[in-house]
C-alpha cells in the first residue's frame, strides 16, 4: 500500500532522510508476489503428483498382496 503525502511529508520533516522509493519498493513487493504465486503453483502440482504416486503404490502393494495369497 502506497505511502500518502502526509506520511511522506511526516517523513521529510523528521530530518530522517529521503524516503526510499516506494515505486521501487513496490515493483519489489510485486515481483516477490508473482514469485511465491510460481511456487505456490508448483508445489501445488507436486503435491498432486506425489498422491497419484501414494496411490499407486498402494495399489501396486495391494496387487503383490493378492498375489501371494492365491498360492
Amino acid at each position: 500500500m502506497p505511502v500518502g503525502i502526509e506520511g511522506e511529508t511526516v517523513w521529510a520533516e523528521s530530518g530522517l532522510g529521503s524516503p526510499t522509493d516506494l515505486d521501487q519498493l513496490q515493483q519489489r513487493i510485486t515481483t516477490l508476489e508473482q514469485h511465491l504465486a510460481d511456487k505456490q503453483r508448483e508445489l501445488d502440482e507436486k503435491n498432486e503428483e506425489l498422491a497419484a504416486s501414494r496411490a499407486a503404490n498402494r495399489e501396486l502393494t495391494r496387487a503383490l498382496n493378492q498375489g501371494r495369497r492365491s498360492y
